[in-house]
């Protein structure tokens, strides 16, 4: 494993890391607290020190399993995100109020004293012209319950914006099929020092190749009830693609690009960049650790390579993705 600089914060994260939306459990399905603990002691043996969690991830479950594990392993670094554990999703959600409250919330569910990075969980655009929350949030780094924040965003625009302010990091549907993050936020990012994280990375797994036209997920699974944004922003799921579209895509890359692994090579794809601090992929049990952490041993793809990548996201997924996010 291989560790990058987080931004400002000063931490060294590998670059491959755990996102725990699915962590002890598929989407839709039951929570398994061993499953879980098994996950996150499996990513550790194998370098990862970062893990992103959320408060509404499996009903605070996620949190919860981060911070039991935090109590043996000091040294892991974490983001947790707040704002979208309440429904209907609402900008009151996000006011200083809220916050204060999502913050004592999440400190009691982990269970510590301080929180490592907190992330405003993709709130409405409109928040971003609302200086009062971000203020808030310094006001809470002073106080000593948090200890960075940023903002995890749909939009490049909205990662722009949020740089207008003392945050550490943002997080960014970044992958095959979602390059614009790369045409100018990536630059802006490295210029005010604020840490990178790629999520979605492999557009809820059309991008491990696997997929056919005829695959099917459970009926609680976003992958079956949010491909039109039924409950949130419709590019969280298959990242905005129409899914019979990347189908077709990941086959074709599968097929230039001369490899039955497709998962480790998108992953590797997106450490070719360097404002990219880590990679999030989810795993919801300790098998599918390997596959992710296997990425940072691959080497660095070609130019050749590279340019099939921008070849078939030109020819099947750029418009109307790029346009959208």
């Amino acid at each position: 494993m291989k560790y990058r600089k987080f931004g400002n914060t000063g931490y060294d994260v590998s670059e491959v890391s755990l996102g725990t939306w699915q962590l002890g459990g598929k989407w839709g399905l039951p929570f398994s607290e061993k499953d879980a603990m098994d996950t996150l002691a499996e990513a550790y043996d194998r370098g990862v020190n970062f893990f992103d969690t959320a408060d509404g991830y499996q009903g605070g479950a996620s949190e919860h399993a981060v911070g039991q594990f935090l109590k043996t392993h000091p040294d892991v670094h974490y983001t947790t995100k707040i704002g979208r554990k309440e429904e209907p999703l609402s900008l009151d959600h996000f006011s200083p109020q809220s916050v204060d409250r999502y913050v004592d919330e999440s400190l009691k569910n982990l269970d510590v004293d301080c929180l490592d990075t907190v992330l405003l969980h993709c709130p409405p655009t409109q928040l971003l012209y609302q200086p009062e929350t971000f203020f808030e949030l310094d006001k809470l780094k002073q106080a000593g319950k948090i200890r960075h924040y940023g903002v995890s965003v749909e939009k490049v625009e909205e990662a722009i914006k949020a740089m207008d302010y003392n945050i550490s990091a943002i997080e960014i549907i970044f992958n095959m099929f979602r390059l614009r993050p790369a045409n100018l936020f990536f630059d802006l990012a490295k210029q005010h020092n604020v840490g990178v994280l790629a999520r979605v990375p492999l557009a809820s797994g059309l991008l491990s190749g696997k997929y056919t036209a005829e695959t099917k997920f459970a009926p609680g699974d976003h992958r079956t009830n949010n491909r039109n944004g039924q409950h949130f922003d419709k590019g969280e799921t298959f990242s905005g693609v129409d899914f019979l579209t990347g189908v077709k895509a990941a086959d074709e890359l599968k097929q230039r690009l001369g490899t039955d692994n497709l998962a480790a090579v998108a992953l590797r794809y997106i450490l070719m960049y360097d404002a990219v601090s880590a990679v999030i992929p989810g795993a919801s049990n300790p098998t599918q650790i390997e596959r992710n952490t296997s990425a940072a041993d691959l080497a660095p793809l070609t130019s050749e390579q590279m340019a099939v990548v921008r070849d078939v996201y030109d020819k099947y997924i750029k418009n109307p993705v790029e346009y959208l996010w």
